[in-house]
């Protein structure tokens, strides 16, 4: 195979990936899984969380937990559903993995986040609220914190 040739595969195996990301982004609510996502792709399951992974720095399915975190943030700060709606409104089949999945990401329970954010509108151009609203995986948000000395 020729370096152009790889070229032109990788291209298009990146093509791909960002139809899998937009069908994420699209169809966050429906029930998705890898399995379903690859087939959608013609790729297997394997195939497309390896790559997905170079892509992007996560996994297809932490993703979408991503995406479905954020919609219920919104969701919390201006609507008055149940946590336990909000949970089944963004696609999530299990309120203990959508709480234990939500306090991972945020930091807080989305009881706690939504007492703590209650009627507290998003004033600012939808694309930077939804960088600074982004879910931040603890671990991560540690490894950003400044030292002090």
């Amino acid at each position: 195979m020729t370096s152009r040739s790889v070229d032109a595969q990788r291209l298009l195996d990146l093509a791909q990936l960002r139809r899998v990301k937009d069908r994420i982004d699209r169809e966050y609510a429906q029930p998705l899984d890898v399995e379903a996502l690859a087939r959608g792709a013609n790729m297997s399951a394997g195939h497309l969380s390896r790559q997905f992974r170079l892509a992007y720095s996560e996994s297809p399915y932490s993703y979408l937990m991503t995406r479905r975190i954020e919609r219920a943030m919104a969701l919390l700060r201006g609507s008055d559903l149940s946590v336990t709606d909000i949970c089944f409104a963004v696609g999530c089949s299990s309120l203990g993995t959508f709480s234990t999945r939500f306090t991972e990401l945020v930091g807080v329970p989305p009881s706690v986040y939504r007492k703590q954010n209650a009627g507290s509108p998003i004033t600012m151009a939808p694309c930077v609220a939804k960088q600074v609203t982004k879910p931040v995986r603890n671990r991560e948000a540690r490894a950003l914190q400044p030292e002090l000395a």
